[in-house]
């Protein structure tokens, strides 16, 4: 049985070996360990693994190399000219293999899915691993898929895996979850309010993801006395502006940019903080938050995507709005109050602690 995967996410490859983008990464070895065969359609990096990254694990695996494609930064017709070279890979490849998996929002998993087209018996499973919230604004790319994965005419024989769950959801786009952290990852957690509060980031320090915003409102909480540290992990273009703005403000001893960590490091991190924190601009299951909270982390996190329900509107968490007065006010009022906090911390353990890779496993064989 061949297992064909669509992707937009940057391969490299270095000793004979296969790596990717980490979590993404972990969570395909699961998909593929029920499969004989493993193609991989996506990009192909010259550059070498970073930290972030990491293998496949299978052991006949290929990578069909596919060109980078950005609509609006290419123009019309380079655009026209890589999306015909990738639908007629798309459709020769999807002939050999015996299951499809589209990962989706992306260009290449848009091109895809239309190929997919041309494979109505064909099973398929097609991960949308973005904002699913039907009134979210988004590019029309994002928009397009969307529509094409709640056609039932279009795609047949699809499972469409979504994140939350929405009204008018039919019975072929299933909410599914992620997992990052196994049964015996779990330890006795009692986290409570003291004189030196960590939060942590984990994402990329790019505007989407408003690392700005956090990093503000920690100055704000030191200027109000607060005993507030902060651990950023991750890396991206706001790298450089971030670290200007810690030096100048002098928050050296409070504000840390520590890079892209592996995952055991994160760990160590979530298992000493107080606070993740994620204002993001849009989402799709924010894994940071749901690993934080698998620690005892309280989240902090904006009303995007399926974050309230994670949250449970309030009640294991704390949402805020893009906006640092009132996001300041609200965490606040949780470190203000212990009692309430140490029942966040122990509401988000409980909650985060049922999405396990274990249960993960078993949901991708039930799907399968």
């Amino acid at each position: 049985m061949k297992f064909g995967i669509f992707t937009h996410a940057g391969h490299f490859c270095e000793e004979d070996k296969l790596f990717a983008y980490g979590p993404y990464v972990k969570e395909m070895n699961l998909w593929i360990d029920y499969f004989d065969k493993v193609l991989v359609l996506a990009p192909l990096a010259s550059e070498l693994p970073k930290n972030i990254d990491a293998p496949y694990k299978h052991e006949n695996i290929v990578l069909k190399e596919l060109p980078i494609i950005h609509f609006e930064e290419d123009g019309f017709l380079i655009s026209l000219k890589k999306s015909f070279k990738i639908l007629l890979s798309c459709i020769t490849e999807m002939r050999s293999c015996d299951h499809l998996h589209i990962r989706c929002p992306g260009n290449i998993g848009l091109i895809a899915l239309i190929a997919s087209i041309f494979f109505p018996k064909k099973p398929k499973t097609i991960k949308y691993a973005g904002n699913w919230d039907p009134n979210s604004k988004q590019p029309w790319s994002y928009r397009f898929q969307k529509w094409l994965l709640n056609n039932p005419f279009l795609i047949q024989n699809k499972k469409v895996l979504i994140y939350g769950k929405w009204k008018k959801q039919p019975e072929y786009i299933l909410s599914f979850f992620t997992a990052t952290f196994s049964e015996l990852d779990k330890t006795a957690i009692d986290k409570k309010i003291d004189n030196n509060l960590t939060f942590i980031y984990c994402g990329g320090l790019v505007s989407g993801k408003n690392p700005f915003l956090v990093v503000k409102i920690i100055h704000k909480l030191i200027l109000k006395a607060c005993p507030v540290h902060l651990l950023l992990y991750g890396d991206g273009s706001l790298h450089s502006e971030i670290n200007d703005y810690v030096q100048k403000h002098g928050l050296s001893e409070n504000i840390k940019l520590m890079g892209n960590r592996p995952q055991s490091v994160l760990k160590e991190a979530y298992e000493k903080a107080h606070f993740c924190i994620l204002p993001s601009k849009s989402e799709g299951w924010p894994k940071a938050i749901a690993e934080g909270m698998f620690y005892g982390c309280v989240p902090i996190a904006t009303k995007v995507s399926c974050i309230p329900w994670m949250l449970d509107f309030g009640n294991r968490g704390i949402l805020i709005e893009e906006d640092l007065e009132s996001a300041v006010d609200e965490i606040l009022r949780i470190i203000n109050h212990p009692v309430i906090y140490q029942e966040m911390s122990q509401n988000s353990v409980k909650w985060s602690r049922t999405y396990t890779l274990e249960k993960f496993e078993k949901a991708i064989q039930k799907i399968l």
